[in-house]
Protein backbone atom coordinates (compact mmCIF):
# COMPACT_ATOMS: atom_id res chain seq x y z
CA UNK A 1 0.00 0.00 0.00
CA UNK A 2 1.25 3.29 -0.89
CA UNK A 3 1.65 6.03 1.40
CA UNK A 4 0.09 9.23 0.69
CA UNK A 5 0.35 13.23 1.84
CA UNK A 6 -0.22 16.47 1.03
CA UNK A 7 2.07 19.43 1.96
CA UNK A 8 1.03 22.76 2.10
CA UNK A 9 2.47 25.41 0.31
CA UNK A 10 2.15 29.17 1.71
CA UNK A 11 0.49 31.57 -0.57
CA UNK A 12 1.33 35.32 -0.99
CA UNK A 13 -1.64 36.15 0.66
CA UNK A 14 -0.64 33.90 3.68
CA UNK A 15 2.56 35.53 3.83
CA UNK A 16 1.15 38.72 4.50
CA UNK A 17 -0.73 37.86 7.58
CA UNK A 18 2.63 36.31 9.32
CA UNK A 19 3.83 37.99 12.11
CA UNK A 20 7.70 39.25 11.78
CA UNK A 21 8.41 36.56 14.54
CA UNK A 22 7.66 33.82 12.21
CA UNK A 23 10.52 34.16 10.05
CA UNK A 24 12.84 33.92 12.73
CA UNK A 25 14.34 30.78 14.97
CA UNK A 26 12.25 30.66 17.97
CA UNK A 27 15.46 31.56 19.91
CA UNK A 28 16.11 34.78 18.11
CA UNK A 29 14.33 38.21 18.76
CA UNK A 30 14.31 39.71 15.61
CA UNK A 31 14.89 43.61 17.19
CA UNK A 32 18.60 41.93 17.57
CA UNK A 33 19.16 42.20 14.45
CA UNK A 34 20.85 45.61 13.18
CA UNK A 35 19.56 45.19 9.54
CA UNK A 36 15.83 44.52 10.84
CA UNK A 37 16.27 47.54 13.42
CA UNK A 38 17.31 49.59 10.67
CA UNK A 39 15.11 49.09 8.29
CA UNK A 40 12.55 49.57 11.32
CA UNK A 41 13.26 52.73 11.74
CA UNK A 42 13.08 53.84 8.16
CA UNK A 43 9.38 52.25 8.59
CA UNK A 44 7.94 55.33 6.78
CA UNK A 45 9.96 55.42 3.62
CA UNK A 46 9.15 51.79 3.09
CA UNK A 47 5.56 52.44 3.55
CA UNK A 48 5.66 55.03 1.21
CA UNK A 49 7.01 52.50 -1.52
CA UNK A 50 4.76 50.08 -0.07
CA UNK A 51 1.85 52.20 -0.92
CA UNK A 52 2.98 52.83 -4.44
CA UNK A 53 4.16 49.35 -5.30
CA UNK A 54 1.14 47.07 -4.06
CA UNK A 55 -0.99 45.31 -6.27
CA UNK A 56 -1.49 45.00 -9.94
CA UNK A 57 1.16 46.38 -12.69
CA UNK A 58 -1.90 49.05 -13.98
CA UNK A 59 -2.08 50.23 -10.07
CA UNK A 60 0.68 51.13 -9.47
CA UNK A 61 1.57 53.02 -12.77
CA UNK A 62 -1.80 55.24 -12.23
CA UNK A 63 -0.89 56.05 -8.52
CA UNK A 64 2.62 57.07 -9.57
CA UNK A 65 1.05 58.49 -12.79
CA UNK A 66 -1.33 60.69 -10.39
CA UNK A 67 1.65 61.57 -7.73
CA UNK A 68 4.05 62.86 -10.51
CA UNK A 69 1.64 64.98 -11.74
CA UNK A 70 0.49 66.75 -8.63
CA UNK A 71 4.65 67.28 -7.87
CA UNK A 72 5.35 68.75 -11.01
CA UNK A 73 3.61 71.94 -10.54
CA UNK A 74 6.29 73.35 -8.38
CA UNK A 75 4.35 76.87 -8.52
CA UNK A 76 1.30 75.38 -6.81
CA UNK A 77 2.49 74.08 -3.43
CA UNK A 78 -1.35 73.11 -2.99
CA UNK A 79 -4.32 71.42 -5.05
CA UNK A 80 -8.02 71.92 -4.52
CA UNK A 81 -9.83 69.12 -5.52
CA UNK A 82 -11.37 71.38 -8.41
CA UNK A 83 -7.87 71.90 -9.85
CA UNK A 84 -7.39 67.68 -9.43
CA UNK A 85 -10.30 67.35 -11.70
CA UNK A 86 -8.80 69.84 -13.96
CA UNK A 87 -5.57 68.81 -14.31
CA UNK A 88 -6.42 64.66 -14.21
CA UNK A 89 -9.46 65.27 -16.91
CA UNK A 90 -8.85 62.39 -18.72
CA UNK A 91 -9.03 60.11 -15.79
CA UNK A 92 -12.79 58.41 -13.91
CA UNK A 93 -13.46 60.87 -11.09
CA UNK A 94 -14.06 57.79 -8.79
CA UNK A 95 -11.61 56.16 -10.11
CA UNK A 96 -9.13 58.97 -9.23
CA UNK A 97 -10.91 58.98 -5.63
CA UNK A 98 -9.93 55.78 -5.21
CA UNK A 99 -6.35 56.61 -5.94
CA UNK A 100 -6.68 59.87 -4.01
CA UNK A 101 -7.70 57.65 -0.99
CA UNK A 102 -4.96 55.63 -1.04
CA UNK A 103 -2.07 58.23 -1.35
CA UNK A 104 -3.98 60.19 1.60
CA UNK A 105 -4.09 57.43 3.46
CA UNK A 106 -0.02 56.17 3.37
CA UNK A 107 0.73 59.74 4.25
CA UNK A 108 1.93 60.86 0.56
CA UNK A 109 -0.73 63.42 0.09
CA UNK A 110 -1.55 65.65 2.85
CA UNK A 111 -5.73 67.09 3.42
CA UNK A 112 -5.98 70.25 4.76
CA UNK A 113 -9.33 69.82 6.11
CA UNK A 114 -9.57 73.60 7.08
CA UNK A 115 -8.77 74.96 3.79
CA UNK A 116 -9.56 71.85 1.50
CA UNK A 117 -6.77 71.17 -0.56
CA UNK A 118 -4.12 69.11 -0.83
CA UNK A 119 -0.37 69.05 -0.62
CA UNK A 120 2.43 66.40 -1.71
CA UNK A 121 4.09 65.51 1.46
CA UNK A 122 8.26 65.85 1.30
CA UNK A 123 8.43 61.61 1.55
CA UNK A 124 6.17 61.96 -1.52
CA UNK A 125 9.19 63.93 -3.42
CA UNK A 126 12.09 61.94 -2.11
CA UNK A 127 10.54 59.11 -3.53
CA UNK A 128 9.65 60.37 -6.50
CA UNK A 129 13.43 62.12 -6.80
CA UNK A 130 14.70 58.55 -6.24
CA UNK A 131 12.32 57.13 -8.70
CA UNK A 132 13.57 59.86 -11.64
CA UNK A 133 16.78 58.42 -11.11
CA UNK A 134 15.83 55.67 -12.39
CA UNK A 135 13.41 56.28 -15.18
CA UNK A 136 15.47 58.01 -17.18
CA UNK A 137 14.88 57.50 -20.78
CA UNK A 138 16.32 56.75 -23.83
CA UNK A 139 19.53 55.72 -22.68
CA UNK A 140 21.06 51.85 -21.97
CA UNK A 141 20.17 49.75 -18.73
CA UNK A 142 23.94 49.78 -17.76
CA UNK A 143 24.43 53.35 -17.79
CA UNK A 144 21.13 53.91 -16.09
CA UNK A 145 22.34 51.80 -13.27
CA UNK A 146 25.78 53.36 -13.37
CA UNK A 147 24.69 56.45 -13.41
CA UNK A 148 22.41 56.19 -10.86
CA UNK A 149 24.32 54.66 -7.96
CA UNK A 150 27.56 57.39 -8.64
CA UNK A 151 24.86 59.91 -8.62
CA UNK A 152 23.72 58.54 -4.88
CA UNK A 153 27.16 58.28 -3.90
CA UNK A 154 27.82 61.77 -5.40
CA UNK A 155 24.60 63.66 -4.11
CA UNK A 156 25.60 62.14 -0.49
CA UNK A 157 28.96 62.95 -0.39
CA UNK A 158 27.74 66.90 -1.64
CA UNK A 159 25.77 66.79 1.81
CA UNK A 160 28.26 65.05 4.07
CA UNK A 161 26.57 61.84 4.87
CA UNK A 162 27.56 59.44 2.38
CA UNK A 163 27.34 55.87 4.06
CA UNK A 164 29.04 52.93 3.46
CA UNK A 165 26.50 50.78 2.49
CA UNK A 166 25.79 53.17 -0.91
CA UNK A 167 29.41 52.57 -1.24
CA UNK A 168 29.21 48.83 -1.24
CA UNK A 169 26.43 49.34 -4.17
CA UNK A 170 28.63 50.72 -6.74
CA UNK A 171 31.46 48.52 -5.61
CA UNK A 172 29.00 45.43 -6.00
CA UNK A 173 28.31 46.87 -9.91
CA UNK A 174 31.75 47.46 -10.40
CA UNK A 175 33.02 43.72 -9.34
CA UNK A 176 30.09 42.55 -11.16
CA UNK A 177 31.26 44.06 -14.86
CA UNK A 178 34.83 43.00 -14.26
CA UNK A 179 33.56 39.23 -14.11
CA UNK A 180 31.06 39.69 -16.73
CA UNK A 181 33.81 41.56 -19.20
CA UNK A 182 36.89 38.16 -18.32
CA UNK A 183 34.05 36.35 -19.43
CA UNK A 184 33.34 37.70 -22.45
CA UNK A 185 37.18 37.96 -22.90
CA UNK A 186 37.86 33.94 -22.42
CA UNK A 187 34.81 33.01 -24.40
CA UNK A 188 36.80 33.81 -27.70
CA UNK A 189 33.67 34.98 -29.16
CA UNK A 190 34.42 38.50 -31.76
CA UNK A 191 30.34 39.52 -30.81
CA UNK A 192 30.64 39.12 -27.12
CA UNK A 193 33.64 40.19 -27.23
CA UNK A 194 32.11 43.25 -28.97
CA UNK A 195 29.30 44.16 -27.46
CA UNK A 196 31.13 43.98 -23.83
CA UNK A 197 34.04 46.42 -25.27
CA UNK A 198 30.80 48.94 -25.93
CA UNK A 199 29.62 48.73 -22.29
CA UNK A 200 32.91 48.61 -20.88
CA UNK A 201 33.50 52.13 -22.72
CA UNK A 202 30.05 53.47 -21.03
CA UNK A 203 31.71 52.44 -17.63
CA UNK A 204 34.78 53.69 -18.08
CA UNK A 205 33.10 57.35 -18.81
CA UNK A 206 31.31 56.74 -15.45
CA UNK A 207 34.53 55.79 -13.40
CA UNK A 208 36.15 59.08 -14.60
CA UNK A 209 33.52 60.70 -13.48
CA UNK A 210 33.44 58.98 -10.04
CA UNK A 211 37.39 59.20 -9.72
CA UNK A 212 37.30 62.64 -8.01
CA UNK A 213 34.46 61.84 -5.68
CA UNK A 214 36.11 58.65 -4.64
CA UNK A 215 38.98 60.51 -4.04
CA UNK A 216 37.02 63.22 -1.74
CA UNK A 217 35.81 60.56 0.73
CA UNK A 218 39.33 58.72 0.98
CA UNK A 219 40.94 62.06 2.06
CA UNK A 220 37.77 63.30 4.43
CA UNK A 221 39.26 62.92 7.73
CA UNK A 222 35.50 62.60 9.27
CA UNK A 223 34.81 59.40 6.83
CA UNK A 224 34.60 56.82 9.17
CA UNK A 225 36.75 53.22 8.84
CA UNK A 226 34.17 51.21 6.77
CA UNK A 227 33.51 54.18 4.33
CA UNK A 228 36.63 54.54 4.11
CA UNK A 229 37.73 50.75 3.08
CA UNK A 230 34.73 50.76 1.33
CA UNK A 231 35.79 53.67 -0.81
CA UNK A 232 39.63 52.03 -1.14
CA UNK A 233 37.75 48.89 -2.92
CA UNK A 234 35.95 51.08 -5.44
CA UNK A 235 39.60 52.36 -6.40
CA UNK A 236 41.24 48.77 -6.85
CA UNK A 237 38.03 47.60 -8.76
CA UNK A 238 38.28 51.01 -10.76
CA UNK A 239 41.93 49.77 -11.50
CA UNK A 240 41.14 46.69 -12.32
CA UNK A 241 38.48 47.72 -14.64
CA UNK A 242 40.61 50.18 -16.62
CA UNK A 243 43.26 47.76 -17.20
CA UNK A 244 41.10 45.53 -19.31
CA UNK A 245 41.92 47.83 -22.04
CA UNK A 246 44.98 45.57 -22.72
CA UNK A 247 43.20 42.55 -22.52
CA UNK A 248 39.66 43.25 -24.99
CA UNK A 249 42.99 44.64 -27.34
CA UNK A 250 44.77 41.64 -27.46
CA UNK A 251 42.11 39.10 -27.30
CA UNK A 252 40.20 40.78 -30.47
CA UNK A 253 43.80 41.25 -32.35
CA UNK A 254 43.96 37.29 -32.00
CA UNK A 255 40.37 36.63 -33.27
CA UNK A 256 41.74 39.02 -36.65
CA UNK A 257 44.73 36.94 -37.03
CA UNK A 258 42.49 34.34 -37.37
CA UNK A 259 39.90 35.36 -38.94
CA UNK A 260 38.91 33.57 -42.62
CA UNK A 261 38.58 35.35 -45.68
CA UNK A 262 36.71 34.56 -48.84
CA UNK A 263 38.82 34.16 -51.89
CA UNK A 264 39.58 37.35 -52.49
CA UNK A 265 36.34 39.32 -52.37
CA UNK A 266 37.22 40.60 -48.52
CA UNK A 267 34.44 38.90 -47.01
CA UNK A 268 34.82 37.21 -43.81
CA UNK A 269 32.81 34.79 -41.71
CA UNK A 270 32.33 37.35 -39.32
CA UNK A 271 30.53 39.60 -42.04
CA UNK A 272 28.56 35.94 -42.91
CA UNK A 273 27.69 35.59 -39.69
CA UNK A 274 26.76 39.20 -38.60
CA UNK A 275 24.34 38.93 -42.13
CA UNK A 276 22.86 35.73 -41.37
CA UNK A 277 21.94 37.47 -37.45
CA UNK A 278 20.12 40.14 -39.18
CA UNK A 279 18.26 37.65 -41.21
CA UNK A 280 14.26 37.07 -39.93
CA UNK A 281 14.02 33.82 -41.54
CA UNK A 282 17.31 31.56 -42.08
CA UNK A 283 15.01 28.59 -43.65
CA UNK A 284 13.59 30.94 -46.46
CA UNK A 285 17.52 31.68 -47.75
CA UNK A 286 17.59 27.61 -49.29
CA UNK A 287 13.86 28.18 -50.93
CA UNK A 288 14.92 27.90 -54.83
CA UNK A 289 18.22 26.97 -53.64
CA UNK A 290 18.07 23.03 -53.47
CA UNK A 291 16.97 20.93 -56.58
CA UNK A 292 17.40 17.68 -54.96
CA UNK A 293 18.05 16.71 -51.48
CA UNK A 294 21.53 16.44 -49.87
CA UNK A 295 22.80 12.97 -49.64
CA UNK A 296 25.31 12.87 -47.02
CA UNK A 297 28.40 10.35 -47.49
CA UNK A 298 30.02 8.60 -43.97
CA UNK A 299 33.15 7.45 -44.17
CA UNK A 300 34.76 6.01 -41.30
CA UNK A 301 38.43 7.33 -40.07
CA UNK A 302 39.35 2.85 -40.39
CA UNK A 303 38.41 3.30 -44.06
CA UNK A 304 40.00 5.99 -44.69
CA UNK A 305 43.30 4.76 -43.16
CA UNK A 306 42.88 0.97 -45.35
CA UNK A 307 42.04 2.88 -48.53
CA UNK A 308 45.43 5.08 -48.00
CA UNK A 309 47.84 2.51 -47.39
CA UNK A 310 46.48 0.37 -50.34
CA UNK A 311 46.96 3.29 -52.82
CA UNK A 312 50.10 4.03 -50.93
CA UNK A 313 51.80 0.58 -51.13
CA UNK A 314 50.44 0.09 -55.33
CA UNK A 315 51.81 3.12 -55.84
CA UNK A 316 55.36 2.05 -54.25
CA UNK A 317 55.47 -1.19 -56.39
CA UNK A 318 54.84 0.20 -59.30
CA UNK A 319 57.72 2.52 -58.73
CA UNK A 320 60.21 0.09 -57.64
CA UNK A 321 58.71 -2.99 -59.81
CA UNK A 322 62.31 -2.57 -62.00
CA UNK A 323 64.32 -1.69 -59.44
CA UNK A 324 65.40 -4.45 -57.74
CA UNK A 325 68.49 -6.00 -57.88
CA UNK A 326 68.82 -9.60 -58.87
CA UNK A 327 69.31 -12.52 -56.43
CA UNK A 328 72.52 -13.78 -54.89
CA UNK A 329 73.70 -16.81 -53.23
CA UNK A 330 74.52 -16.72 -49.66
CA UNK A 331 77.70 -17.05 -48.91
CA UNK A 332 78.67 -20.09 -47.12
CA UNK A 333 80.54 -19.90 -43.82
CA UNK A 334 81.66 -22.33 -41.16
CA UNK A 335 80.64 -22.23 -37.66
CA UNK A 336 83.36 -23.08 -35.52
CA UNK A 337 82.82 -25.42 -32.06
CA UNK A 338 83.34 -22.67 -29.02
CA UNK A 339 86.00 -23.99 -26.42
CA UNK A 340 83.21 -24.52 -24.06
CA UNK A 341 81.69 -26.98 -25.96
CA UNK A 342 84.47 -28.84 -26.80
CA UNK A 343 84.86 -29.04 -23.35
CA UNK A 344 81.34 -30.53 -22.97
CA UNK A 345 82.06 -32.84 -25.19
CA UNK A 346 85.53 -34.34 -23.44
CA UNK A 347 83.62 -34.38 -20.21
CA UNK A 348 80.61 -36.78 -21.88
CA UNK A 349 83.45 -38.78 -22.85
CA UNK A 350 85.39 -38.85 -19.66
CA UNK A 351 82.21 -39.87 -17.84
CA UNK A 352 80.97 -42.77 -20.47
CA UNK A 353 84.53 -44.43 -20.26
CA UNK A 354 83.41 -43.94 -16.01
CA UNK A 355 79.94 -45.95 -16.57
CA UNK A 356 82.39 -48.38 -18.97
CA UNK A 357 84.93 -49.09 -16.74
CA UNK A 358 82.12 -49.63 -13.50
CA UNK A 359 79.92 -51.93 -15.59
CA UNK A 360 76.81 -53.16 -14.66
CA UNK A 361 77.28 -54.84 -11.09
CA UNK A 362 77.70 -52.30 -8.23
CA UNK A 363 80.72 -50.91 -6.91
CA UNK A 364 82.40 -48.94 -4.53
CA UNK A 365 81.31 -44.82 -5.14
CA UNK A 366 84.32 -43.37 -6.78
CA UNK A 367 85.11 -39.77 -4.54
CA UNK A 368 83.74 -36.74 -7.09
CA UNK A 369 87.24 -35.21 -7.34
CA UNK A 370 88.64 -37.95 -9.31
CA UNK A 371 86.05 -37.36 -12.86
CA UNK A 372 86.41 -33.63 -12.12
CA UNK A 373 90.66 -33.31 -11.50
CA UNK A 374 93.55 -32.71 -12.62
CA UNK A 375 91.64 -29.63 -14.55
CA UNK A 376 92.02 -26.08 -14.32
CA UNK A 377 89.67 -24.44 -11.49
CA UNK A 378 88.04 -22.97 -14.39
CA UNK A 379 87.39 -26.32 -15.71
CA UNK A 380 87.03 -28.04 -12.57
CA UNK A 381 84.22 -25.54 -11.53
CA UNK A 382 82.25 -26.07 -14.99
CA UNK A 383 82.88 -29.69 -15.03
CA UNK A 384 80.67 -29.49 -11.45
CA UNK A 385 77.90 -27.32 -12.38
CA UNK A 386 77.18 -30.25 -15.09
CA UNK A 387 76.78 -32.83 -12.32
CA UNK A 388 73.06 -31.92 -11.11
CA UNK A 389 72.07 -32.69 -14.44
CA UNK A 390 72.75 -36.37 -13.96
CA UNK A 391 69.63 -37.93 -13.63
CA UNK A 392 67.48 -35.17 -14.39
CA UNK A 393 64.28 -36.36 -15.76
CA UNK A 394 62.82 -33.12 -17.03
CA UNK A 395 66.98 -32.61 -19.06
CA UNK A 396 66.97 -36.05 -20.78
CA UNK A 397 63.88 -35.56 -22.78
CA UNK A 398 65.57 -32.66 -24.58
CA UNK A 399 68.20 -32.65 -27.51
CA UNK A 400 72.17 -31.91 -27.31
CA UNK A 401 74.90 -32.59 -24.94
CA UNK A 402 73.03 -31.77 -21.61
CA UNK A 403 70.48 -34.18 -22.41
CA UNK A 404 73.11 -37.04 -23.00
CA UNK A 405 74.64 -36.28 -19.66
CA UNK A 406 71.20 -36.73 -18.40
CA UNK A 407 70.96 -39.87 -19.57
CA UNK A 408 73.70 -41.31 -18.35
CA UNK A 409 73.73 -44.35 -16.00
CA UNK A 410 75.43 -42.47 -13.11
CA UNK A 411 74.22 -41.44 -9.66
CA UNK A 412 75.27 -38.30 -8.02
CA UNK A 413 75.43 -37.96 -4.16
CA UNK A 414 76.44 -34.66 -2.41
CA UNK A 415 76.83 -33.73 1.56
CA UNK A 416 77.64 -29.92 3.10
CA UNK A 417 80.74 -31.05 4.12
CA UNK A 418 84.38 -29.83 2.57
CA UNK A 419 87.59 -32.54 2.29
CA UNK A 420 90.81 -30.80 1.50
CA UNK A 421 92.93 -31.87 -1.59
CA UNK A 422 96.30 -31.28 -2.79
CA UNK A 423 95.72 -30.36 -6.11
CA UNK A 424 98.09 -27.23 -7.18
CA UNK A 425 94.25 -25.58 -8.45
CA UNK A 426 92.13 -26.39 -6.10
CA UNK A 427 92.30 -26.19 -2.45
CA UNK A 428 89.18 -28.31 -1.04
CA UNK A 429 86.01 -29.10 -2.78
CA UNK A 430 82.43 -30.63 -1.39
CA UNK A 431 82.42 -34.33 -0.38
CA UNK A 432 80.22 -36.34 -3.08
CA UNK A 433 80.72 -39.41 -4.90
CA UNK A 434 79.73 -40.92 -8.10
CA UNK A 435 78.65 -44.46 -8.71
CA UNK A 436 77.15 -46.56 -11.55
CA UNK A 437 73.52 -46.94 -11.21
CA UNK A 438 71.99 -50.06 -12.44
CA UNK A 439 69.61 -50.38 -15.55
CA UNK A 440 66.67 -50.83 -12.80
CA UNK A 441 67.21 -47.97 -10.42
CA UNK A 442 67.93 -45.88 -13.40
CA UNK A 443 64.68 -46.26 -15.37
CA UNK A 444 63.02 -46.16 -11.70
Amino acid sequence: MQNFSINTKTSPDDEQHDSLQAYFKPEIAPDDIEAVFRLKRAQPTIQAFTALFHGSFDGVLVRLMVLRELASDAEAPTFSRADINVKLAYMEPERLETVLARLRTNQLLAWDQAQGVYRVTAMARNVLAALDGLLLLNQNDDDVEMGFLLSQVAGAQAVGGVSAEQLQHLLGRLVELTEEFRDAIASGSEFRLRTAQAKWNAACDWVEKGSEIIHAITTDPLADSATHRAAQAIGRAQSALLNMQGMFSRALNQIERQRVHLGQSGLSTTDIKTWLLQQDDLSALATGALSQPVVPLFVTPAEMIDVAESELLAVRAEATADLLPSGQDAPLTLEEESPMMLELDDWLDRLSSFTTTQGSTPSKPTPVQQTLLPASFAVASYRASLLPLLGDVSESSLQGATAKLARLPILFRSSDQMTRLSDPHVAAISKASLSHQSETEHHE
